[in-house]
């Protein structure tokens, strides 16, 4: 199971992390006419003609023979093996073309910034995990905890058939297979059918995130909010508070005499929570850039979501590492399930929440350049109102994920409650405040002009 989900998770980061051209890229087939169906079909059969697919068709032949001597049926396990086998090889097209056609042509220090990220996100949590794990002469409770946890993802429900039957695992792996697949058809039929931009030689010098972001109005939005908050000291002020400001409320609670097992818990929701609140006020730091988007007509999609690529790398990534150690030095690793619900639901709700909040009610700041804590002076409450609605509203979004991660740790009810609902509800939530985000900034462009030149 564990081994199943650990290459499952291999095929989706091998291509993005190797960045090989691939021999069967949709690309290459333009000039033979083949349909979109039939060249997405064939292709994927081809993939599974390759060293690394015949190991692991082997290893999941080998799974499938072990469960059927256990007793399970050999329907199943065969169900299992196939599904398994699917996943890895859709994952490995739809990521290998996704590599193909975004990363390839955009190899920087950025981008290379980010996969070390990305691989320190992944063996982090690993690391943690298996350090915490009390190995003795039967399977240790943890490990089991991880492969419930596991056996109700899209990485590892298909490896989890044969291990734990039941209509949950085989829905999730049936979807995980479906959606790989529409995904897969989706890219084929873009790439035969979309005409593609000549490459353009690229000076190893100077264009920074705008060498990686994509070329579209959304794309260079996000490169310079990117260059922004890892650079100005304003945002990496507000960056550095949100670790303290979370860790700090542990001391008041340990001090009173809660157990330090539940105390570990807190401080990862307080930093989903602020930094889902931090860019509430994100336009009225661009000071005169902002005139830039508006008389250029550059959308409010394009804004609203171009501005949320930082905090969402950035609290991402966060997220990924903290939640792992809190649940590892609480001791219960079912909690983690509950807790990737709550942080979702509070980071996600937040943003779409501070989508909205920052053009509808944006406040001075201090100017580039001044002490990030130069607050200057205010004539309207209203920013101060949607400070605290952002963060009142995120805890109103996320409260639903709070009761059922009450009801879990009660034993009242199944963890994936919350895990599902938690996420569910934050991107919901998220979508719609980008989408209201957008309506606002389009509507209100001579206000923000002002603000601009105000600033």
């Amino acid at each position: 199971m564990l081994t199943g989900s650990a290459l499952t998770l291999g095929f989706v980061a091998a291509p993005m992390l190797t960045g090989a051209s691939d021999p069967l890229d949709p690309r290459a087939f333009r000039p033979f006419g083949i349909g979109s169906g039939s060249l997405a079909a064939t292709l994927a059969a081809a993939g599974l003609v390759s060293v690394p697919m015949l190991a692991l068709v082997a290893l999941a032949v080998c799974t499938a023979v072990m469960w059927t001597q256990r007793g399970v049926a050999w329907p199943l396990t065969a169900m299992s093996a196939m599904l398994g086998i699917a996943t890895c090889a859709l994952a490995a097209r739809v990521f290998g073309a996704v590599a193909g056609m975004v990363l390839a042509p955009r190899r920087s220090r950025e981008l290379t910034g980010l996969f070390v990220v990305g691989v320190l996100v992944v063996v982090v949590p690993v690391g943690v995990f298996f350090a915490s794990v009390r190995w003795g002469g039967h399977a240790p409770e943890t490990l089991v905890g991880a492969i419930r946890v596991l056996a109700d993802t899209p990485i590892g429900a298909a490896w989890a058939l044969s291990w734990r039957p039941g209509a949950a695992s085989l829905a999730i792996a049936w979807a995980t297979v479906l959606a790989l697949a529409a995904i897969w058809w989706a890219i084929v039929h873009r790439t035969l059918h979309t005409a593609e931009r000549p490459a353009v030689a690229r000076g190893s010098g100077g264009l920074g995130w705008f060498a990686v972001t994509p070329g579209t109005p959304g794309g260079a939005v996000a490169a310079r909010s990117l260059a922004y908050w890892l650079t100005d000291r304003r945002y990496l002020a507000n960056l550095l508070v949100v670790p303290v400001a979370a860790i700090v409320t542990m001391v008041p609670l340990l001090v009173v005499g809660v157990p330090f097992r539940w105390v570990v818990l807190i401080p990862v929701p307080l930093m989903a929570l602020f930094l889902g609140w931090l860019p509430h006020n994100d336009l009225a730091y661009d000071s005169t850039a902002v005139w830039l988007h508006i008389s250029t007509g550059v959308r409010g999609i394009a804004d609203r979501a171009g501005r949320l690529v930082p905090i969402l790398l950035i609290g991402l990534a966060v997220l990924a590492i903290t939640i792992p150690v809190a649940v590892g030095l609480h001791g219960r690793w079912l909690m983690a399930l509950p807790m990737i619900g709550v942080c979702a639901s509070l980071f996600l709700g937040g943003l779409g929440l501070s989508s909205i909040a920052s053009v509808a009610a944006p406040s001075p700041v201090s100017r580039p350049g001044d002490s990030p804590f130069r607050q200057p002076e205010r004539t309207s409450a209203a920013g101060a109102f949607a400070q605290g609605g952002v963060l009142l509203g995120a805890l109103v979004v996320a409260s639903p994920a709070l009761w059922w991660t009450w009801l879990t740790i009660a034993d009242a009810q199944d963890a994936s409650y919350a895990l599902w609902g938690g996420v569910t509800v934050g991107v919901v939530v998220l979508a719609v405040g980008v989408v209201v985000g957008a309506v606002v900034f389009e509507r209100r462009g001579m206000s923000l002009l002002e603000l601009a030149e105000a600033s």
